[in-house]
C-alpha cells in the first residue's frame, strides 16, 4: 500500500476512535445517575445520613433522612458516635479526571465518610467475635450517618478501652496510611532516621508517633505554629518550614515519608542515605488545590527517575484490613500512639467541617460527633 493510502486511513481510523470516544463517554454521562432519583419514598425506619445527590462544594452537602440498615448474616449493625472526614471526602466536588470512577454526570455513591467508632447495636447470626453493646472503630463507606453495616471480619475491631469515641474515630483512613507506607513501603527499622514532611497533618502526626514506635529518631517539618505540637507527639528535631529549607541541610536520612511534595526528585535525593527510601504519600493541603497537577507531575517524575538509582521512590495506595486495624489498637492502648483532634463539628455541621479541612491548615485531625 502506498504512503499516502497508508497515512489517509490511518488518520480515518484516528477520527473514527475519537467520534467513538465521544459518544461513548457522551452516553456514560447522561446515563449517570444515583439513588437520589430512584429512591423517593419517605423511609419506614429513618435515620440521619449525610449525603450528596450532585457534584459541587460543601454547599451540596444534606442531612437526609434514609432507611435504617439490616445488617446481614455476617454484619454488625453499628450506631455510630463519631466519624471524621479526610481529603477523599472532598472529591464531593467532582473532579473530571476521577469521574469515570466516581460518575460522570451524578455521583455514584452519595454517602459520605470512611472513617467511625460506635457501639454494636446487632449481629449477624454468623458473627461470633463481636456482640450488642461492645464499642468498635473501623472504616466503612458512608460512614458519616447515625447507623451503618459493617461485615465483622474486614476493617472493624474493638475500641481501646482509653480512647473516646472521638479519638477512635479519627484514627483509621489516617493512621492506616501512616503504617502501610512506613512499614511496607519504607521498610522502616529501629535505629534509623526518619524524616516526616508535613508532620502536624492528619496523616503527619500518626507518621510522627508510629516512626518513634519503631524505635527510630524522627524528624517532623512543620509551620511555626505547630512545632510545639509536633514535639509533644514524639519528634525528636523539629524544622520549621518558613524559616528553613530541610533539603539544604547536611542532615541525611534513610527514610523520607513525604506528605507535602514540595521539594524536587534531585533535592530529595541529596539528603537520602545511598539506600535509603522516599515513600510519596501525598501532595499537601486537601482537595483539589493550586499547584497539585505540578507536585502530581513531580511524583511520577520522581518514582520513574528511582528506577536508576539506588534511593527509591515509592508511592502507594493504602488498604484496609482487620490485621492492621488491631495493630492500631494496640499501639493505642499501649500508649504509643494518641489522635491529634484539631477540631469537632456535629453531624449538621459536616459542610463546616469539610469546608475547614479544604482550607489545609488542620493540626491532625477533625471529627464529627454524632448524637
Amino acid at each position: 500500500m502506498k504512503p499516502k493510502k497508508v497515512i489517509k486511513w490511518t488518520g480515518i481510523a484516528i477520527l473514527v476512535s475519537l467520534v467513538l470516544a465521544f459518544l461513548v463517554g457522551f452516553i456514560a454521562y447522561w446515563r449517570s445517575t444515583n439513588d437520589c432519583e430512584r429512591n423517593t419514598s419517605t423511609p419506614v425506619n429513618p435515620i440521619k445520613a449525610v449525603v450528596h445527590c450532585e457534584y459541587g462544594s460543601p454547599d451540596v452537602l444534606t442531612l437526609a433522612d434514609v432507611e435504617k440498615p439490616v445488617p446481614n448474616d455476617n454484619q454488625l449493625l453499628v450506631r455510630v458516635r463519631a466519624a471524621a472526614v479526610n481529603p477523599l471526602d472532598l472529591t464531593i466536588r467532582g473532579p473530571w479526571l476521577i469521574r469515570p470512577l466516581l460518575g460522570m454526570r451524578k455521583p455514584k455513591d452519595t454517602r459520605l465518610g470512611v472513617d467511625y467508632a460506635g457501639t454494636v447495636e446487632a449481629v449477624g447470626k454468623n458473627v461470633t467475635q463481636f456482640k450488642p453493646g461492645d464499642e468498635v472503630f473501623g472504616g466503612k463507606d458512608g460512614a458519616i450517618a447515625e447507623y451503618i453495616c459493617v461485615l465483622a471480619d474486614r476493617a472493624v475491631t474493638s475500641k481501646p478501652a482509653n480512647m473516646t469515641f472521638e479519638q477512635a474515630a479519627s484514627v483509621p483512613v489516617a493512621a492506616i496510611t501512616a503504617l502501610q507506607g512506613l512499614r511496607d513501603k519504607g521498610k522502616i527499622q529501629a535505629g534509623q532516621k526518619v524524616l516526616v514532611n508535613g508532620a502536624s497533618g492528619g496523616v503527619g502526626t500518626f507518621a510522627v508517633q508510629i516512626a518513634k514506635s519503631f524505635g527510630t529518631e524522627v524528624t517532623g517539618v512543620c509551620s511555626t505554629r505547630n512545632l510545639d505540637m509536633v514535639r509533644s507527639i514524639g519528634a525528636d528535631h523539629v524544622v520549621d518550614y518558613t524559616k528553613e529549607d530541610f533539603t539544604k541541610t547536611d542532615q541525611r536520612y534513610d527514610l523520607i515519608f513525604d506528605l507535602v511534595g514540595n521539594h524536587s526528585f534531585s533535592e530529595r535525593r541529596r539528603i537520602l542515605n545511598q539506600t535509603g527510601i522516599c515513600v510519596m504519600a501525598g501532595i499537601g493541603g486537601a482537595g483539589w488545590h493550586d499547584g497539585m497537577a505540578m507536585r502530581l507531575a513531580g511524583e511520577l517524575n520522581g518514582y520513574l527517575r528511582s528506577r536508576f538509582v539506588s534511593q527509591k521512590f515509592i508511592t502507594y495506595i493504602a488498604e484496609f484490613n482487620k490485621k492492621d486495624m488491631m495493630v492500631l489498637a494496640d499501639l493505642m492502648q499501649s500508649g504509643k500512639m494518641t489522635p491529634v483532634i484539631d477540631k469537632t463539628y456535629k453531624l449538621s455541621e459536616t459542610a463546616d467541617a469539610l469546608r475547614y479541612l479544604e482550607q489545609g491548615h488542620a493540626r491532625g485531625k477533625v471529627v464529627i460527633t454524632v448524637e
